[in-house]
């Protein structure tokens, strides 16, 4: 095992968390923007024609393993409607993920992130996220602003979503550095550590507990496997740890 040049992170129940999530305060926060609403549509009409269409959109992600960004699906809500609003793409994102959810930091990854930071680690994001990359760099930056990620990428800003190994690719030229020099940490073996091992990056399976138990995700884990190598740590203490024990 030889240490990285740089550790890239997925960012959902990986580096950050989002506890209380309510859809319907996002809705709200964003229709209190709107400047052009000829028909008079509420903000109840606004928030089931938005489920309707992410709801579909949802059904493509799943079936296609695609993502279309949440923006087309504004585009979308917004010509149907017939109505404005005065935010720009990016920061209508902003507003409704910062109302439905002002987000919190996974237990240590601030910590863990500021350990690497001292020992030239360098460090990056790879998403599967509806979300573009500016809305989650906003995030990322408020919630961990000691930060030092070089690029933050979402699959709806190129399509592709892990495991697909084109956002690794990517990723890896936007680095300018080969694979075997790259780990990559996530919450999911599908996505994650199968969709790292496939561009040739060593992977890491991070199965920290969420604060408030409240991982959607829990449980997807279990039963598979795989035939390579991988490091399976708990908490980032165990990264670090791991990190340290390797001879320079």
């Amino acid at each position: 095992m030889k240490k990285p040049e740089m550790i890239i992170f997925d960012n959902g129940h990986t580096l950050l968390y989002e506890p209380d999530w309510n859809t319907e305060r996002g809705n709200r926060a964003v229709f209190a923007h709107i400047v052009k609403n000829p028909n008079g549509v509420t903000v109840g009409e606004y928030a089931k024609i938005c489920s309707e269409v992410f709801g579909k959109m949802e059904d493509i992600r799943k079936t296609q393993n695609c993502d279309i960004p949440a923006r087309t699906g504004h585009k979308i809500i917004d010509d149907l409607l017939n109505i404005e609003f005065s935010l720009a793409p990016t920061e209508r994102e902003i507003v409704f993920w910062t109302a439905a959810s002002s987000g919190a930091v996974m237990p240590y990854a601030d910590r863990m992130l500021d350990r690497l930071n001292e020992n030239g680690i360098r460090t990056a994001v790879i998403s599967n996220l509806a979300w573009s990359g500016e809305a989650l760099t906003e995030r990322l930056d408020r919630l961990l602003p000691n930060n030092k990620f070089e690029f933050v990428i979402t699959s709806s800003d190129y399509m592709y979503r892990k495991p697909s190994r084109v956002l690794f690719d990517i990723a890896l030229n936007k680095a300018g550095l080969s694979a075997d020099k790259v780990w990559y940490c996530g919450n999911t073996i599908t996505a994650d550590v199968e969709g790292a091992h496939c561009a040739g990056i060593f992977p890491v399976l991070y199965e920290g507990e969420t604060p408030g138990n409240i991982n959607p995700h829990s449980g997807q884990n279990d039963g598979i496997k795989v035939d390579f190598e991988y490091l399976h740590i708990h908490d980032w203490q165990e990264l670090i740890d791991v990190l340290e024990k390797i001879p320079r």
